[in-house]
């Protein structure tokens, strides 16, 4: 199977809800107006749950608490809801998904730290939407789950990485392209926009590709959650490259405090996403 048709089998707990085309699609309608997006949320309890609480979230760090839907958008603005929405659905995935072929807690502490990363450095070098930065980040690994269930021999196999044989070298040589590249293509099915997945599909050749700086954030923000999640294994000055670096005006000191503001707001949005697999006994 090539990317797309690996992305074209995500069903179940990986389909993207109907209200999130809705409010896509409210986006788009110059018409549109605030009521219209609250009513589409509203109709659904839970979703309108999901929402408040992400919104009142470490994600965002507002000050005041968030209690409606109407002021959620009227703070946050549209693309956030949508963005949001998106987070929702990796963590209703996360909890409908049952795997052996992967380290699941590994998966979603990379998946949440790149994503954290990515906002933060998206700040640092000047990107103003550091929603999309989170939301790329987030889902940006997100075909791994579903090469880990429909072919999760495969899974288990590039599972295996190491210093030698980096997760995206492995994931080449076990399927022909990365997880990313059926990410990319999930997404596009999914209709999300570009701007989020043009990133995601280019961000592991950052070092000869020039597009814009979210490929670069992205690449960084990759390879410090794989850091991150593997301090024993994996040499920060083998991993993360200084040319990239360069370019954006990024030092190791920044990468370090861009790291450690991750680490601090990763545990909750875990706890948050899948209280039993990370709230500790």
């Amino acid at each position: 199977m090539n990317a797309h048709e690996y992305a074209l089998q995500a069903n179940g707990s990986f389909a993207l809800p109907d209200a999130c085309f809705k409010v896509k699609a409210l986006m788009e309608d110059d018409s549109s107006e605030i009521a219209d997006f609250a009513d589409v949320i509203g109709v659904d309890p839970s979703m309108t749950s999901r929402l408040l609480q992400i919104a009142n979230s470490a994600i965002y760090s507002f000050p005041g608490e968030i209690s409606t839907i109407s002021r959620a958008i009227t703070i946050i603005g549209t693309q956030a809801i949508y963005n949001m929405m998106l987070v929702d659905v990796a963590a209703s995935a996360f909890k409908h998904f049952a795997n052996q072929a992967i380290d699941l807690k590994r998966f979603w502490r990379m998946s949440v730290f790149c994503g954290l990363t990515s906002k933060y450095l998206a700040i640092h070098v000047g990107i103003r939407d550091i929603e999309r930065l989170f939301v790329a980040g987030l889902l940006q690994n997100f075909g791994e789950l579903l090469v880990a269930k429909i072919t999760p021999e495969v899974a288990q196999r590039c599972e295996k990485y190491s210093q030698d044989n980096l997760p995206w070298q492995l994931q080449e040589l076990a399927l022909g392209f990365t997880y990313t590249d059926i990410s990319a293509e999930l997404l596009k099915i999914w209709q999300i926009p570009e701007k989020i997945i043009l990133p995601i599909r280019h961000f592991n050749e950052a070092k000869t590709i020039q597009i814009n700086k979210d490929v670069k954030v992205l690449n960084l923000a990759s390879r410090l959650a794989l850091i991150d999640s593997h301090q024993d294994e994996f040499d920060f000055d083998e991993v993360i490259d200084a040319d990239i670096c360069k370019n954006l005006s990024v030092t190791a000191d920044d990468l370090n405090h861009v790291a450690d503001c991750a680490n601090t707001e990763a545990s909750a949005i875990l706890t948050m996403m899948n209280p039993k697999l990370f709230t500790k006994s």
